[in-house]
């Protein structure tokens, strides 16, 4: 019957509709630093099984087909797409680009890690290597800059050396560790630039950059969105005319249930 339409259709919209909502949100992170865009899977519901393959017939042949109808569809879930963002150019010296696999690791309370791809930092007041975000997350292993710093030097394995006023050998205060995931895409998004461990991503597996598979640094640079905002809009599209197709088997199994419904009269 036509309501069996209904039902399909109407998880159709549903589904479309958090696609919608995933492709507006890569949309509009489209300038975020270290930002990784995600895309929506489906999955097919459960069938009505109307007649088994192989079951023989009245003269003793078996059927070769099923007679199957489905219940729609569901989203099964959203996959980060990991692919590195484009490089920027800054030249600024607490600007770094991760080039390579491996996440920085920040303090987000509660004994609490949090990674993030975005390398724009910044010092606080207490002269802390921190996010340049509202928060501050500082980052770990902490690292203290302090003060009468003049040029700030980072190298391709992480570290940091600083030149201080009425010094002429730079000092070393420190050394930036990454973290990799066995599965990146398990790994939960919590806002702020920041993804969480969870048990689908694995433990963190940390150590200096450029060693163990984790990738080296490039300072002045950023690592922008790897949002294609070509992909995305072509994206939008194909969502709008699918929820109309859906919209339209909607009318259609309504005009079938109005006109069933009139032939009791």
């Amino acid at each position: 019957m036509a309501n069996l339409a209904l039902q399909s259709a109407s998880t159709a919209l549903t589904a479309l509709n958090t696609q919608l909502d995933v492709t507006a949100h890569n949309l509009a992170n489209i300038n975020t630093a270290g930002f990784k865009g995600s895309r929506v899977n489906f999955q097919d519901l459960l069938y009505v099984e109307r007649a088994q393959p192989g079951v023989e017939n009245s003269v003793g042949d078996s059927r070769p087909i099923g007679l199957y109808v489905g219940l729609g569809v569901k989203v099964s879930g959203t996959q980060f797409d990991m692919g590195t963002g484009p490089a920027l150019t800054t030249n600024r010296p607490l600007d770094v680009m991760i080039n390579g696999e491996g996440f920085f690791q920040f303090d987000i309370g509660d004994g609490r890690i949090g990674y993030s791809r975005a390398g724009n930092f910044v010092l606080n007041r207490d002269g802390e290597v921190v996010m340049a975000s509202d928060p501050g997350r500082r980052l770990e292993p902490r690292i203290n800059v302090g003060e009468n710093v003049e040029q700030i030097d980072i190298s391709n394995d992480g570290r940091i050396y600083v030149l201080r006023a009425g010094e002429t050998e730079p000092e070393e205060v420190g050394r930036i560790e990454l973290a990799t995931f066995a599965n990146v895409a398990g790994l939960q998004p919590l806002g702020g630039n920041l993804l969480g461990e969870t048990a689908g991503s694995g433990p963190p597996v940390t150590g200096p950059a450029g060693e163990e598979h984790r990738g080296s640094l490039l300072q002045g640079m950023l690592e922008g969105s790897n949002v294609d905002p070509t992909r995305e809009l072509i994206e939008l599209i194909r969502t709008q005319r699918a929820f109309e197709m859906n919209s339209q088997s909607i009318r259609a199994a309504d005009e079938t249930l109005r006109s069933v419904a009139q032939l009791r009269r």
